[in-house]
């Protein structure tokens, strides 16, 4: 290669280099700082960073949660410190007969749990109870995913009924499909309609779900939104003299709530396996949806309560 050719080469890369130059100091003029910002640092696989936002609602600790979802693969999110991390022992469940227990000082500790609906039909609560069941938790209603329309489910009065005349401590769930808080406070209404004087051991849930492989009515519900309708309903269900709690699968939580919003609601789990990997805490866990239980036929969801209620 020449001289020539050399000097050519040597004076594009410079061209080059300086026109990144410019074009990075461009986008760098344009961030605005008049706010102070986060620093966010990959050192160690931990992220190095202190924030606290405008509104203080969320500090990012140095600590990260990985996710892999569908479609993008392995994700992390930075970790909330004003949100209390679970801190449980996994060395201390265990897996007896399909049922699981959490054990401290080598003793149960934990409560057994299912949850129901008109899905499971008929129940037979007695043996439920002596298939050493603790407590259930029963849908009262649900809200359409596509029309909108609230419905009382068929069984709520008579798996009430049953579970409590067996001796179940009982807690109710509503099925959320709710896009505003106005939605939320009607749904909690309901409920507390169907509850009428009804004493419950255990919470009254709002249970707001994603509906898959559809068209639903929540498809692009925002966080804030979506925070807001659990805490209508949480609010409105405390304000009734109930203790409110909110269902979430991990993706779910961790992607579409505001979870500093919500530290004051009791949390409910569903993440199925053996052991649960959610970050935060929570004080029931769904572990499966394919229990078998005497007295429900075919498929239950299964729980356990971490420190069980009255």
């Amino acid at each position: 290669m020449n001289l020539k050719i050399k000097l050519i080469i040597a004076l594009q890369s410079v061209t080059i280099m300086g026109l990144l130059g410019i074009i990075m100091w461009l986008v760098y003029t344009q961030i605005p700082h008049d706010a102070e910002e986060a620093s966010l640092n990959v050192v160690d696989g931990q992220i190095s960073a202190d924030y606290l936002d405008e509104k203080a609602n969320y500090r990012v600790t140095g600590n990260k949660i990985y996710l892999d979802m569908p479609g993008v693969g392995q994700a992390w999110l930075p970790v909330l410190s004003d949100v209390p991390a679970c801190e449980r022992d996994p060395q201390n469940y265990v897996s007896r007969n399909g049922q699981m227990f959490y054990l401290q000082d080598k003793k149960i500790t934990s409560a057994l749990g299912i949850d129901v609906s008109s899905y499971q039909g008929s129940i037979d609560w007695n043996a439920v109870k002596a298939a050493g069941v603790d407590f259930a938790f029963i849908r009262c209603g649900f809200r359409g995913y596509g029309s909108g329309e609230l419905v009382t489910d068929t069984y709520f009065a008579q798996n009430l009924q049953g579970a409590k005349a067996a001796g179940l401590k009982v807690g109710c769930y509503f099925y959320s499909q709710a896009v505003s808080k106005e939605e939320a406070v009607e749904e909690a209404e309901l409920t507390l309609s169907l509850l009428g004087d009804t004493e419950l051991e255990y919470p009254v849930v709002y249970d707001w779900e994603m509906v898959p492989d559809d068209a639903a009515r929540t498809d692009s519900i925002g966080v804030d939104t979506l925070t807001d309708c659990a805490v209508a309903f949480c609010d409105r269900i405390r304000q009734a003299g109930y203790q409110p709690m909110i269902y979430q699968n991990k993706r779910l939580s961790l992607l579409k709530f505001d979870l500093p919003r919500l530290r004051d609601y009791d949390f409910w789990l569903a993440e199925y396996g053996d052991r649960a990997t959610y970050y935060y805490d929570y004080r029931i866990w769904q572990y499966c949806s394919d229990g078998h239980v005497p007295g429900v036929e075919g498929d239950v969801d299964m729980n356990i309560c971490f420190a069980p209620y009255t």
